[in-house]
């Protein structure tokens, strides 16, 4: 072997055991950020990157907190304030009053963004519950917000009849699986475990979390971190309960107040696997997966209705983590609705 070839192929050997080793950078959502009080006495606990505005802020899905955005917020931060938070009781932000609504969730967000000189016009992104959230958010505060970006967000307020009654009736076995779990974290009991998914081994209480721990996307130290709060925070259960408990009401609020945000853009990412956290090949598909899927894909097209400048966004492959499986997709959905924003 000549020499050239050689150290080509020493260079290629470098470069690959580097890629294999290297770890996230997402320390930063391992420790507390900046905790801002609200005006009903929580505080919450915001990761703020970057500068410009509009600013963007990142709403999480149903038990997840700000690291679910650990893999496209420093990329949003290289063109405007990109900011992802905590709801209350959540990660590292304070235990909030009860009830969990998304009317509550939505007021305190805006109180702690006005007390943390976080000012507005924002662009509000939701993944999944988050996206009843932003939507509540938009409805309330109205002339702060710019634009909005849904995430594989969850549509059962649109959603046929029958659909939505099919997601309440499975909310009761949920929500007391949720307190056993919550119960023996307050009593320092061992976790109970749960039951795995068909051909995977049982996971505990505390790896329910975001699409199961540990996140494959995360580093070790983030990794360990959520892990700790999950086995520890009793307040993260209670908040997570009340949140679930209350969805028939945020529901409702949302079908009560449907209101046109006129040329706000608006982008809607969908990824035809609604309720799947991870793609990992094994899953076959059945008829009646297929039209559920397609149902949720035409509810949450129903959403464009809300502006005049609203579009549908398909992935390609996709879990319904959109922002780990093609954070490009959700980069390119809110730099879209930035540089719309931005003509306004």
């Amino acid at each position: 072997m000549t020499l050239r070839p050689l150290v080509a192929m020493l260079v290629c050997q470098l470069l690959s055991q580097g890629a294999a080793s290297a770890t996230p950078d997402d320390s930063l959502y391992a420790h507390p950020g900046r905790l801002v009080p609200t005006a009903d006495g929580t505080r919450l606990n915001f990761y703020c990157l970057g500068s410009g505005s509009p600013t963007i802020v990142l709403d999480a899905g149903f038990e997840d907190w700000a690291p679910a955005w650990a893999s496209v917020q420093p990329q949003l931060a290289a063109f405007t304030r990109t900011c992802s938070y905590d709801r209350a009781g959540a990660g590292f932000s304070a235990a909030g009053p009860m009830p969990r609504t998304s009317v509550r969730i939505a007021d305190e967000l805006h109180s702690a963004l006005h007390n943390g000189g976080i000012n507005g016009p924002y662009i509000l992104v939701g993944h999944a519950f988050g996206g009843d959230n932003v939507r509540t958010f938009a409805e309330r505060y109205m002339p702060e917000v710019a634009g909005l970006v849904l995430v594989e967000a969850d549509p059962t307020d649109v959603e046929p009849k029958a659909m939505q009654a099919d997601d309440h009736r499975g909310q009761p076995r949920f929500i007391a699986g949720l307190r056993e779990c919550r119960d023996a974290v307050a009593a320092g009991r061992a976790l109970p475990p749960l039951p795995g998914p068909p051909g995977r081994p049982a996971s505990t209480c505390a790896q329910q979390f975001f699409r199961g721990l540990p996140e494959i996307a995360w580093s070790q130290a983030l990794n360990a971190e959520v892990l700790r709060i999950a086995q520890t925070k009793v307040a993260l259960y209670d908040a997570f309960i009340s949140e679930m408990e209350k969805m028939p009401e945020d529901e409702a609020y949302l079908q009560q107040h449907h209101h046109f945000l006129g040329t706000r853009p608006i982008r809607v990412i969908t990824t035809g696997n609604h309720g799947i956290g991870a793609l990992d090949g094994q899953r076959r598909q059945s008829l009646d997966h297929l039209k559920y899927e397609y149902e949720v894909a035409r509810a949450q097209a129903r959403w464009l209705g809300m502006s005049s400048n609203a579009k549908q966004v398909f992935t390609r492959r996709s879990s319904e983590y959109v922002q780990f499986d093609e954070p490009a997709a959700v980069i390119d959905a809110i730099r879209d609705v930035y540089d719309q924003a931005k003509r306004e």
